[in-house]
């Protein structure tokens, strides 16, 4: 029988719980905005992770291309970094080379919600001027 959670899946959350406490307390660069870590993907023969990140930058809900774009090249120039210190809080004999990638998917997300409620917005809008109009024909 096969294993449920794999052990790249194991190291996949350690490495993301790492890395959260990482950003949040031992990286002071001014730079980066609040980064999100929102999914982990390690290679199966363990050479690279995969780090898929959301930004808020001061105040801002959704970062803008620029933010974006920096806090991505900030990251991945101090993936040397975040590997060495990885390999210190981890009991592995390889620590995977990280490579930080926006995570479209959330933004995309929020755009069909908005256009969903938009459509059901309209939806409503015509079902009410349908009700009233037979109304009146009665």
């Amino acid at each position: 029988m096969a294993k449920a959670y794999s052990r790249t899946q194991r190291l996949g959350s350690q490495i993301k719980k790492d890395l959260a406490e990482l950003l949040q307390f031992q990286v002071k660069d001014p730079r980066l905005g609040i980064v999100t870590l929102n999914a982990v993907k390690v290679a199966t023969d363990l050479g690279y992770v995969d780090i898929y990140f959301t930004v808020m930058k001061s105040g801002m809900v959704d970062a803008d291309a620029e933010t974006i774009t920096e806090t991505e090249k900030v990251l991945n120039d101090m993936s040397g970094y975040v590997r060495s210190e990885l390999a210190q809080s981890m009991s592995t004999r390889i620590v995977p080379m990280p490579r930080f990638h926006y995570d479209i998917s959330v933004g995309r997300g929020h755009k069909l919600t908005n256009l969903i409620n938009k459509a059901l917005k309209e939806d409503r809008t015509h079902e009410d001027y349908d009700n009233r109009k037979d109304q009146e024909d009665s």
